[in-house]
């Protein structure tokens, strides 16, 4: 379980990663590229799955 929750995690900082370099217009062909919206809650989502990972990581079991 821990690995799958650490797995997670990483895809989701990935997908917040992508969804930041969408808004800010450096990967296009998507409604959501140079988006200030995408821009702001790609971090979040990206820091979202990193506090998940090492959630998942420090977690005893």
């Amino acid at each position: 379980m821990r690995i799958a929750v650490i797995f997670v995690g990483i895809v989701v900082a990935l997908f917040g990663t992508l969804f930041f370099l969408q808004g800010i217009g450096v990967v296009g062909g998507s409604p959501m590229s140079n988006t200030a919206t995408w821009s702001v809650l790609g971090p979040i989502i990206a820091l979202a799955g990193i506090a998940v990972a090492v959630l998942g990581w420090r977690r005893r079991g």
